[in-house]
């Protein structure tokens, strides 16, 4: 038998044929016995002649249209269009053909080709049905999914599952809340309630785990599904998002959900056309090229075609895996990897001249908080005098546009970190005042998954058995994934009034512990949670807009643009060493104090 099977398809073709003609054979006489109410008698050798007609015209018909000549998927809408085309054309040609010669009546070849056309799809169908069963995954160590949604996603990957004898996975069940999906199956899988009814769903279909299946959803709807998950004891897998989709959903496309997922937001719309008209065609460098935010930056800024991409960065092994991650290849071999630290203001101003970019992302800094509390002058050094050095060589070489990287330590700034940041923000303002460049700074907060992020910590600590320590139970953080910030940075230098802060919509503040607690929580047994303490100047809430500034929102509904005041480096000592802690907090908020002391003086008199 296997013999068999193995010959015939070694001529799937001729086997095709020979099918598709065996219906036209009992698909004639059977016209005919219809057409003369169930008589017998009417069937004799005019039809056998029309039959062998029929056989022929179904090869000749069949060949012309390439449904023996071309692979097409048993039971899909292709194969079927061509078998109707074939059926439809034999079946006209028959008709043709009894206007010369009326053995048969001429309502036959109707009848014949809607039974014959029957018969073909009905034999693809069920070998489609029969090679679908056969590649049903199967073996002791299946894992039973209950899928979270019922739309084009969850439809794509529940056929691949049911069809793959390999997938480690069977699908048992579909939630969704759409209640016009109700009766709905995919696959032979069926809608068995709401995602508010997933525990009883898990239970009734002895579920193993949950995927969800909904590439678009909102991070609430994530972290609601996943902290069902969480009450009955089941681990939650997820497909990735529209945007991070390249090609149809594969089985590979089933990941374990993270933090990230839980954490981050939906993606928000922006104007590509806007970005293009100041990024393609043009020179584009970018400062901190080897850091989290500067290498993402570099990775979309290549999808806008750059005339040049220049990557900018003192760490050679950043640049390295930057290009690696662009190329997938590093050779550092080009010009587009420039090795230099901002501080070394000839050297910028060398690069600068050489290069002749027309805008410019300034990424590089230096943003652990602790560590420029007890080291200071590093943090003046880089993040205030490199970013003076880049402002200057800009406008000295006919740079169009100068875009900040900033942080939230920048609003009511109380650390070194946020008092440098500030007097950045300041700095581009004014510099902006000084020629033909224009000039924005981007504030935004945490970045998941950035190198030295609270995420990356956990992972570490959980990775090392615990304990995993937060400084303090009720300290909150605004959270954006590193993609989600670089676009609209991005984006932000398109829409920006030369001088202005924009300020990215980070959504709602998160609890670090109760990050901390789910991943201590996923370990078995379960890990300690230390609270370490607030580190000096350390904030409890971090906020994004200051109180002293006004917000507006004229452009996009998830970027604030905020006027700052210019800063003069003259009032800056960029030339001296590094201001005490006081100074620092006075030359960043300098205007605003002189400001309010005189608010406070006109109050009083």
């Amino acid at each position: 038998m296997r013999h068999l099977i193995e010959a015939c398809r070694r001529r799937l073709p001729l086997v095709h044929f020979a099918v598709d003609a065996s219906f036209w054979a009992v698909a004639l006489p059977l016209g005919v016995w219809l057409r003369y109410d169930y008589s017998i008698e009417h069937v004799g050798i005019g039809v056998l002649k029309f039959v062998g007609l029929a056989v022929m015209l179904q090869g000749a018909f069949g060949c012309f249209f390439g449904l023996y000549r071309r692979k097409w998927a048993y039971g899909s809408f292709d194969e079927v269009k061509i078998v109707a085309l074939t059926a439809v054309s034999v079946g006209e040609t028959l008709t043709l053909a009894l206007m010369l010669d009326h053995a048969i009546p001429l309502s036959v070849p109707a009848l014949a080709a809607g039974a014959s056309l029957l018969g073909h799809i009905a034999a693809r169908s069920v070998w489609r049905l029969y090679m679908e069963s056969r590649r049903r995954p199967n073996g002791e160590n299946l894992q039973r999914i209950v899928v979270v949604g019922a739309g084009e996603g969850a439809d794509q990957i529940v056929r691949l599952l049911v069809a793959n004898r390999k997938s480690p996975y069977l699908p048992v069940a579909l939630v969704d809340d759409d209640h016009d999906k109700r009766n709905l199956r995919l696959s032979g899988i069926g809608v068995a309630g709401t995602t508010h009814e997933l525990q009883k769903v898990t239970e009734q279909y002895r579920a193993d785990l949950i995927l969800i299946a909904v590439p678009s959803a909102e991070r609430a709807f994530i972290r609601r599904v996943t902290a069902t998950a969480e009450d009955v004891g089941l681990p939650v897998m997820i497909l990735p998002r529209v945007d991070q989709l390249f090609g149809p959903i594969n089985i590979g496309d089933i990941r374990p959900i993270s933090e990230v997922d839980l954490l981050g937001r939906k993606s928000a719309e922006i104007d590509t056309a806007a970005i293009s008209g100041y990024i393609t065609g043009r020179r584009v460098l970018v400062t901190g090229a080897g850091g989290s935010i500067g290498s993402e930056l570099c990775r979309q800024l290549t999808l806008f075609e750059p005339s040049g991409l220049l990557m900018l960065d003192r760490d050679e092994n950043g640049l390295h895996a930057t290009q690696l991650s662009i190329h997938g290849r590093a050779l550092l071999d080009d010009s587009s990897t420039i090795l230099a630290d901002i501080r070394d203001a000839d050297r910028i101003d060398q690069i600068f001249a050489g290069y002749q970019p027309d805008v410019v992302f300034h990424a590089a800094a230096l943003k652990h908080l602790p560590l420029l509390e007890m080291h200071p002058d590093e943090g003046w050094k880089t993040n205030v005098c490199g970013t003076q050095n880049l402002l200057e060589a800009a406008q000295r070489h006919g740079v169009g546009r100068f875009v900040n990287v900033s942080t939230d330590k920048a609003a009511d700034p109380t650390s070194i970190l946020g008092w440098t940041k500030r007097i950045t923000e300041r700095l581009t303002a004014h510099q902006t005042t000084q020629g033909a460049m224009d000039c924005v700074s981007v504030r935004f907060g945490n970045v998941l998954g950035s190198n030295g992020s609270v995420l990356k910590t956990f992972e570490t600590q959980t990775a090392n058995g615990g304990p995993i320590t937060v400084t303090h139970p009720e300290i909150t953080r605004y959270f954006m994934t590193i993609e989600e910030a670089s676009r609209l940075t991005i984006y932000a230098g398109a829409i920006g009034e030369p001088g202005e802060v924009l300020i990215l919509d980070m959504g709602e503040p998160v609890r670090i512990v109760d990050v901390a607690q789910r991943f201590a929580a996923q370990h078995d047994p379960p890990l300690e949670i230390v609270f370490t303490g607030l580190r000096p100047n350390e904030k409890l809430h971090e906020n994004l807009i200051a109180d002293s500034e006004h917000g507006e929102r004229p452009i996009h509904k998830m970027i604030t643009h905020v006027a700052v005041e210019p800063l003069s480096p003259d009032d800056a000592p960029l030339d001296a060493p590094t201001p005490p802690a006081e100074r620092l907090a006075a030359i960043a908020t300098q205007s605003a104090t002189h400001h309010d002391s005189a608010s406070m003086g006109a109050a009083g008199t």
